[in-house]
């Protein structure tokens, strides 16, 4: 586990994104538990086994088209072929007699003696017989046995998380089950007594709860098991009480906010007393302070991620440390997607000292940033379909390539 260092001494120590979310991850292990699912309920899923093709795919020589089979060696210029048989798909053929053509259709068995199938539009059919325009080349449109997939091949690899291809693959593999890693189940502990549930009057001093509502969404797109949020007051009581209760149920709590220094910051010190926890002050705007730690509960330890309350804080930290975190508690194979390179339509002539996530829509193929870039506007991430990373101490100019992740990416299972 990462050493575990107060706030106070590691004021003047920021992390870079990367180090911070390898330390993450290297405290953190995958949960345990797959379970078997009928396949049309895997999607999503992260698979939890090899699957290795029992037979070939496909298991028969087969027609790519609509057309007329034969021995290549027998038709001759402007002579024809008797037609000896008609093949349908879903129907076994008998042996391709001598001399002969059979009339054959899209995914049916090459029969025993044909070696060359040729599409309809270039045949005509007269008084029994099928004559071929144009020379013809041995093997021309048959799908060999086995040339998608062949018996014993690893068709899908356990971690990745399954798409609706990897289960037609699946599917044509003969599997109607599949082993999958379980859903992480997530706990939310949205901290503030200046808190109040969309949909009710706001009092003085108060703020409507975006956080609660936008974590759970994050979550559940990324395939988690989402508690009911604790609402915790603000005092250590409250706190430690969320925090037990959650544990017993969760194999994640995350709170939004409460892991600052400020006389009700709670989360910190009810999390310490109950477990342990690395508070770390991360090199990345918007979002600096990021806590990780555990809840001890029974023989378990429990995992705790702490963000920051401000919303698009919260939002950015989310993607660049929660989702890898889950990722990684559900045995994914990748856990950071890769950025794309896309050429910048802004600005940024002064060089910051934190790493940057500025909130960009794509238009025309280029960055366009929204004007408002402050840590409290949530309007941004919603007008937004992605974030570009500015490194520290770098520069951007009209032009410049910037790597960009879009929040599908960032935010995908």
């Amino acid at each position: 586990m990462a050493e575990a260092v107060s706030c106070d001494s590691n004021a003047h120590k920021l992390l870079s994104v990367e180090d911070a979310r390898a330390r993450l991850l290297e405290t953190a292990a995958p949960l345990d538990g797959a379970e078997t699912l009928p396949l049309i309920d895997c999607l999503g899923r992260t698979l939890a086994v090899d699957v290795i093709a029992e037979s070939p795919t496909p298991p028969a020589d087969n027609s790519a088209m609509d057309g007329y089979a034969f021995r290549a060696k027998e038709l001759r210029e402007g002579e024809g072929l008797p037609l000896s048989q008609r093949i349908p798909a879903g129907h076994a053929p008998s042996p391709l007699k001598p001399g002969t053509a059979a009339r054959i259709y899209t995914g049916a068995v090459i029969p025993d003696g044909a070696d060359t199938v040729v599409m309809q539009e270039r045949c005509r059919e007269n008084e029994g017989q099928v004559f071929v325009d144009g020379p013809v080349k041995v093997g021309d449109n048959i799908r060999r046995a086995g040339e998608d997939i062949a018996a014993g091949d690893t068709v899908l690899s356990a971690g990745q998380r399954l798409r609706p291809q990897d289960i037609g693959v699946a599917a044509g593999s003969g599997r109607d089950a599949l082993s999958v890693r379980r859903r992480p189940v997530v706990a939310i502990l949205s901290t503030g007594d200046e808190l109040v549930q969309p949909g009710q009057p706001l009092g003085p001093a108060q703020i409507y709860n975006s956080n609660e509502s936008m974590l759970t969404g994050l979550l559940s797109s990324m395939g988690c098991e989402v508690l009911p949020a604790w609402r915790v007051e603000d005092t250590a009581d409250a706190t430690r009480n969320a925090l037990n209760e959650a544990a017993a149920q969760a194999d994640l709590i995350i709170s939004s906010g409460g892991v600052s220094v400020g006389d009700e910051d709670h989360v910190k010190a009810a999390v310490q007393a109950l477990g342990s926890l690395d508070l770390w002050r991360i090199a990345v705007k918007p979002g600096k302070p990021v806590a990780f730690g555990h809840v001890n509960h029974q023989d378990r330890k429990v995992a705790f991620l702490g963000l920051p309350g401000n919303p698009v804080s919260l939002f950015v930290t989310f993607l660049l440390f929660g989702a890898p975190l889950l990722r990684h508690l559900q045995g994914r194979d990748r856990i950071v997607p890769a950025p794309v390179l896309l050429p910048a339509n802004f600005e940024r002539p002064k060089p910051g000292k934190r790493e940057e996530y500025l909130r960009v829509r794509v238009e025309d193929g280029r960055l366009q940033t929204y004007p408002h870039q402050g840590s409290g506007v949530l309007s941004s991430a919603s007008w937004a379909d992605g974030l570009a990373r500015v490194p520290a101490g770098e520069t951007v100019a009209l032009g410049d390539s910037v790597e960009y992740f879009g929040f599908d990416k960032l935010s995908e299972q």
